[in-house]
């Protein structure tokens, strides 16, 4: 008699759960459910588990399965617990940041995390060169080397205020209060719209001019 105990069996989210996400987040309940069709189709579209994996992550946010830097990081920082995959609730609570009602701490916070390659509580030249190369990867562009040095530099001399070669959390959020457009990646604002629009925004990510 076979063992139904390796049979995966796909995941629905409790009855108290969307009530939870909801409390934690800005997303109503009606939002977290909708929220969850969405999860379902993501996870199941190259692999049908019921886990978002990095592949299917890129390939719905991004349009791509190459790898990507800045991809790759966004999907680190939605992987709360680590594991190579997004469950649920992370899913819920990482994409509550781009929520356009959620606090404007929160989406600096999480960028500056994100420019924060090797997780060393400071976002040095060298990664914000690597993070400033991948977005413009990531919109089709391609500047010359000199180009994207006097970008890196230029950042530096703006955001680095204590002259150490690298920016702290206190800087960077200086630095985003003198110039917020830096964070208008941070806001989804078709999230507000989740119950009648579910997957457009996913589906169609680029940005009206």
């Amino acid at each position: 008699m076979g063992c139904l105990c390796s049979k995966k069996v796909r995941r629905k989210p409790g009855d108290k759960e969307p009530i939870v996400l909801a409390s934690e987040t800005p997303f109503t309940v009606n939002e977290v459910e909708a929220l969850y069709d969405m999860f379902k189709k993501l996870s199941s579209s190259i692999i049908d588990d019921g886990l978002i994996h990095k592949e299917e992550f890129q390939l719905a946010l991004f349009k791509s399965s190459k790898q990507n830097l800045f991809a790759d990081r966004v999907f680190r920082l939605f992987d709360i617990k680590r594991n190579e995959v997004i469950e649920f609730g992370e899913f819920v609570r990482s994409l509550s940041i781009f929520h356009p009602d959620a606090p404007e701490a929160d989406k600096v916070a999480f960028l500056f995390r994100l420019y924060d390659l090797r997780q060393t509580g400071y976002i040095e030249r060298e990664e914000l060169k690597e993070m400033v190369m991948a977005r413009l990867g990531e919109n089709g562009l391609s500047l010359s080397d000199d180009v994207v040095e006097s970008i890196v530099e230029k950042t530096m001399m703006e955001a680095d205020t204590k002259r150490d070669g690298k920016i702290d959390e206190e800087e960077w959020r200086e630095f985003v209060k003198k110039n917020p457009s830096i964070i208008k990646i941070m806001t989804l604002s078709n999230l507000k719209e989740i119950t009648v629009q579910f997957p457009s925004f996913v589906l169609n990510t680029e940005v009206p001019d």
